[in-house]
Formats: structure tokens, C-alpha cells, sequence
């Protein structure tokens, strides 16, 4: 399906454009620095044909900033090799590469989520059978809805950031929906 599997670029899969993440922060006299950077660090899913990469996540709203608090445990979010799509009680920032002609499973987030199309086009379907094609700038707010997400180009990937939030749990007529991974996630459930 055109993936090209790399092992430079910090296990990025596709041909689209590195990412660099740089998160700021305070020298002693209260002035913006940057403290650290680095490429955006990728994980392959689906045998090459999805790509993740975790550019943040928080852990409590408010998130608390002082000595670096958000940063420590943001490291120690992702040094637990537990996360899911969605972070109990947090956030998280992840950045998602899809194969051409790749379809994600139908699933549904206990989140509210903000996707944003950076690159290509893609469908967003939804579990009622209604399908919107998004186009670069696009964004779909994801209310913990069963979606699934369809590359339509044949030849080009597509990438779209997301932001997922934590939300309370879903009551719709009685019945509540929680987290459903589907069956191609390879992640872990998210415990929210």
C-alpha cells in the first residue's frame, strides 16, 4: 500500500514531514525559554500502516506548571507504557500517520477529542452509516462517538493532530457508552 518502512527519523513510517516539538518553560528571572525539544518519536501500528506519536499528555485540569511538575509527569505517563488512546483525568496531544487506502477500526474514545487534518484527505465514519470527507484544515470535535477513520488516497498518506480529553461517562437514552477499542487498536484500554 506505498508504506516505506524507516527506522531513521525516530521510527517515523511515512514520507510526510518529521515533526519538532518544543515545549517552553522559565529561566530564574521568569523569562521564556525553551526547555526542551526534540523530532516528534513515532510508533507503528497495524504492520506499518498507522503511525503514533505522543507529543504531550497531562494528568489533572488545572494542569499545575510549577518546577516542572507537568513535564515530570508527563514523562512518567509515557514511561509507563500504559496509555491508551485517552488519558484518565488528562489530556493527551498525538499526532497520527495513516498508510494510503488505511482504515482505522470502528471505535469509540471516552473523550471529547479535536482532530485537525494537517495532511491528505480522509473519511470520517460514523457508526449511523453517515460518512464526511475532510480535506487539509478540517477539523471533526469527537464527542465519545463510534467513529472510524478511512484513507482515501490510494498513493498519499494522511496525517491528523488530535487532542483528546477526558470526559464524564456517556448517558444516551438510558445506556451508558464507555471506551471500545475495536479490534485493530493495539493499544491499551485507557481505564477512564
Amino acid at each position: 500500500m506505498g508504506s516505506s518502512y524507516r527506522t531513521e527519523d525516530n521510527g517515523k513510517i511515512s514520507d510526510l514531514p518529521q515533526l519538532h516539538r518544543y515545549i517552553t518553560g522559565h529561566n530564574a528571572e521568569g523569562k521564556a525559554i525553551v526547555h526542551s525539544q526534540n523530532d516528534f518519536e513515532w510508533k507503528s501500528y497495524a504492520e506499518g500502516e498507522l503511525a503514533f506519536s505522543v507529543a504531550y499528555t497531562t494528568s489533572e485540569f488545572p494542569v499545575n506548571l510549577n518546577k516542572d511538575a507537568d513535564v515530570a509527569e508527563h514523562m512518567r505517563v509515557l514511561e509507563s507504557g500504559n496509555l491508551g488512546l485517552v488519558n484518565p483525568r488528562g489530556t493527551v496531544f498525538r499526532c497520527v500517520d495513516f498508510a494510503p487506502g488505511y482504515a482505522c477500526g470502528m471505535h469509540r474514545t471516552q473523550s471529547l477529542d479535536y482532530g485537525i487534518v494537517l495532511e491528505g484527505e480522509v473519511d470520517m465514519v460514523l457508526d449511523s452509516g453517515e460518512v464526511h470527507p475532510m480535506k487539509r484544515g478540517d477539523v471533526a470535535i469527537q464527542r465519545a462517538t463510534q467513529h472510524q477513520w478511512v484513507n482515501k488516497s490510494k498513493t498519499e498518506w494522511a496525517r491528523i493532530m488530535f487532542v483528546l480529553q477526558d470526559c464524564q461517562p456517556l448517558v444516551v437514552g438510558g445506556q451508558e457508552y464507555k471506551e471500545d477499542l475495536g479490534t485493530n487498536s493495539g493499544l491499551p484500554p485507557s481505564g477512564n
